[in-house]
């Protein structure tokens, strides 16, 4: 399984981006895509994450409300799109599959993509 995360950069705070992360390979025989993000000097933090049965959400309440991800089956894409943001979003993120038994804990993803830095300016 390949994942290519792309979309970051930098906006001020108040805006928005989408970030993309696009899934080759053996996709189907995993049932997460998870979205995480690490700042300097801090441990990598869930963010959010789609089930791919059910198309059920799951997000941290950090981003509750600002944050939305969704999925393309046709182009085996999952989105993160960030609104309100702030710079305390500013991190790199990443996008991850598997079968974790807890979305939210990183160690529970099989694979993951290389990263995008957004960054917030104040």
């Amino acid at each position: 399984v390949q994942l290519q995360a792309s979309g970051g950069g930098l906006v001020q705070a108040g805006g928005s981006l989408r970030l993309s992360c696009a899934a080759s390979g053996r996709t189907f025989s995993y049932s997460i895509m998870g979205w995480f993000r690490q700042a300097p000097g801090k441990e990598r933090e869930f963010v959010a994450a789609f089930g791919q049965s059910g198309g059920m959400t799951y997000y941290a309440e950090s981003v509750k409300g600002r944050f939305t991800v969704s999925r393309d089956n046709a182009k085996n894409t999952v989105y993160l799109q960030m609104s309100s943001l702030k710079p305390e979003d500013t991190a790199i993120y990443y996008c991850a599959t598997g079968r974790p038994i807890v979305v939210t804990i990183a160690r529970g993803y099989d694979y993951w993509g290389q990263g995008t830095q957004v960054t917030v300016s104040s």
